[in-house]
């Protein structure tokens, strides 16, 4: 199997207990980067690169039928070398597709799971086959007219409220620092078309979950209702005014639930 490119970087004593976060398409480890400094005397944030950003590569003859799983496989690898106890994980879109399928293949590396504005994937290969096709089309846009591409992405109507944000602009900057054929090929190899259902697999999911949506996010919204439904041992909090970047345009409250989540989980230990 080819290597899988990550790059994790940690924030707060390695001593401390663990928080993994997952950032999401188009962004990087630093994404979480004010979390991880608020946290750090009392946790080590780690910040991961997922393949074809931040400072993580990937590979250019990638299996977009293997990939998504090669992912999960060296991410479990890292967690391990990193950490012997279980971890809180926070995961984001694309990083909590993923960090959803690392908690429920991979249970004992978590105490707790919290996934934001995220799925387990599309339920048919029919559906797949259709997202597939779709994201040839953006890879496309990115390759040709980046910046044409990074207007583009943020015109879609689970942005608005991001776009109405006075820290938008800031975000839009930063975006733009990533490697067009990079992204282009990240969205190929794990992209939803890319990736197994994991809706099955949710009524035996062993990790405490919180799903995270955006109140104006009406398609997560009903995601969420619907993992609630099938996941024991899981909740669904609400963000009101937010869209899909819940935890940029509400960073306090974000912050806030993340500290709520950990310690909801100390008190039931």
């Amino acid at each position: 199997m080819p290597t899988t490119p990550l790059h994790l970087a940690t924030v707060g004593d390695t001593a401390l207990p663990k928080i993994v976060f997952l950032h999401g398409f188009l962004g990087s480890g630093s994404d979480w980067l004010s979390f991880a400094r608020k946290l750090e005397n009392r946790f080590c944030s780690i910040l991961v690169d997922l393949p074809g950003h931040g400072e993580a590569g990937i590979p250019v003859d990638g299996d977009p039928e293997r990939f998504f799983m090669q992912t999960v496989a060296a991410l479990k690898s890292e967690i391990r070398r990193l950490s012997a106890e279980p971890c809180v994980l926070v995961g984001y879109s694309m990083g909590g597709r993923i960090g959803l399928a690392l908690a429920l293949r991979h249970p004992e590396l978590f105490s707790k799971a919290m996934i934001v504005s995220s799925s387990p994937g599309l339920r048919t290969e029919e559906e797949r086959a259709a997202r597939r096709k779709s994201d040839e089309g953006i890879a496309r846009k990115i390759e040709r007219n980046f910046e044409g591409f990074i207007r583009f992405w943020y015109d879609q109507s689970l942005f608005a409220t991001l776009k109405s944000h006075a820290l938008f602009h800031e975000v839009e900057a930063q975006r733009k620092q990533g490697s067009p054929q990079d992204l282009a090929r990240a969205l190929r190899l794990l992209g939803t078309g890319n990736q197994p259902s994991f809706w099955s697999e949710l009524p035996e999911c062993r990790v405490p979950m919180l799903f995270c949506v955006g109140e104006k996010d009406a398609k997560y919204v009903e995601i969420g209702k619907q993992m609630v439904e099938l996941c024991p041992s899981s909740s669904l909090e609400f963000f009101e005014r937010c869209g899909h970047t819940l935890h940029i345009e509400e960073p306090e409250r974000f912050l806030a639930s993340v500290e709520r989540f950990i310690e909801a989980d100390r008190a039931m230990g």
